[in-house]
């Protein structure tokens, strides 16, 4: 039998599983795996894909078939915009280290069709854990989350040779969503724990009784401590409500400011209530114009964004981001080879205000940004006519 201090036997309800951590992404992790799926001819090869990464990985053009104006309808903007940030800095530590992203599930899929085995695809999707996520944040944490997705570009050119070995201890997705959960420490219990309870039920339910199960070493600890215990996986999957205070506040803040405005009116005079309107238009046209041009929107979707924020404001139902996302993809309609570039675009900084993809992501969320922090700057404004 192969020995390996990342290959571990555990076995449950008569089922003998072969639980491979990947110590580290290169060639020789790859060959364990693949070594390993030869050795046992399992019925079945566990890897920790979910099927949006799995599709990702096997179908090198899927990213043609993105519908811009469905993600923006469906509010998935930001969430498209952060996976793709994940991917291009899995892809930049790849490209540093000299090999392939996800070359040890590439292995193991091609190992478990060589030997005949069955597929069992065990992680959680990729977006549900980034909508439960999204979830717990405030609109502070989400701008801080953006913000550490963007410094993580230039920390990837600072690694010295010493962070590069330590890398190749974990998987790179790993290791930048262990990152975020150690700054960001809400974030933790979804990214990491929920996924190692995840990941254990997953592996010891699935079909066949001599299974290989091939999952990040960071995640090995928490599927061993997890490995008996129930765990309800329809729990994991479904997306928390959302929290009653933000629903509260997304429709009392507009009733908060447009009784504001009345009372000034009736209890100031007309003047003062003119000072009122023309502070919340100012406030939230500026900084809506602010985010729709840092994100190097054309000229008329800044315009767009100026005029759209004092109304989209008051309507909980409609944000100023998504009105010049729309009108972006008009006058800048994304071609194919938009789409085909995306990949090598993500790369860089530069490449997601390059791509046009890319960059109608960037104005819907940083449009909303600034119309999100203008709305709040121009309370305080407003009040002071009184």
């Amino acid at each position: 039998m192969i020995e390996s201090e990342n290959r571990h036997k555990i076995t449950f309800e008569g089922k003998e599983i072969s639980l491979i951590g990947t110590a580290h992404v290169s060639e020789e992790s790859a060959d364990l795996v693949a070594a390993v799926i030869q050795e046992e001819r399992p019925d079945t090869v566990c890897v920790e894909l979910c099927e949006s990464r799995y599709q990702a990985m096997i179908q090198e053009n899927r990213w043609k078939e993105t519908d811009l104006i469905k993600v923006i309808r469906e509010k998935k903007a930001f969430l498209l915009l952060s996976n793709l940030m994940l991917a291009s800095f899995q892809k930049k530590i790849g490209k540093r280290l000299g090999i392939r992203p996800g070359a040890e599930m590439l292995r193991a899929i091609q190992a478990a069709k060589t030997a005949g085995a069955q597929i069992h695809l065990v992680d959680r999707d990729i977006r549900t854990t980034l909508s439960r996520a999204w979830r717990l944040m405030g609109l502070w944490t989400k701008i801080k989350l953006l913000a550490q997705l963007l410094v993580s570009f230039g920390d990837v050119e600072d690694i010295e040779k010493e962070d590069i070995e330590k890398m190749k201890q974990k998987d790179v997705l790993e290791a930048l969503l262990a990152e975020l959960g150690d700054i960001l420490p809400e974030l933790r219990r979804v990214l990491i724990d929920e996924r190692d309870l995840y990941l254990a039920a997953k592996i010891r339910t699935a079909p066949g009784k001599r299974i290989v199960a091939v999952v990040g070493a960071g995640h090995v600890p928490g599927i061993q401590a997890h490995w008996h215990k129930p765990v309800d996986v329809a729990a994991l999957e479904v997306l928390p409500p959302k929290g009653k205070v933000m629903g509260f506040l997304k429709w009392a803040i507009p009733v908060f400011v447009v009784g504001l405005i009345g009372a000034g009116f009736f209890m100031s005079g007309a003047e003062a209530g003119s000072h009122m309107i023309k502070w919340w238009v100012l406030a939230n046209g500026l900084f809506a114009g602010a985010g729709a041009l840092l994100a190097l929107a054309h000229p008329l979707t800044i315009l767009t964004a100026v005029a759209a924020s004092p109304i989209t404001s008051l309507n909980p139902m409609i944000a100023a981001g998504w009105v010049a996302g729309l009108v972006e993809i008009f006058l800048r309609k994304p071609k194919v080879k938009d789409f085909e570039q995306l990949p090598e675009d993500i790369g860089s900084v530069r490449g997601f205000w390059k791509n046009k993809i890319t960059r109608v992501l960037l104005i819907v969320v940083l449009t909303n940004m600034g119309s999100s922090l203008g709305a709040f700057m121009a309370l305080p404004l407003m009040a002071r006519v009184f």
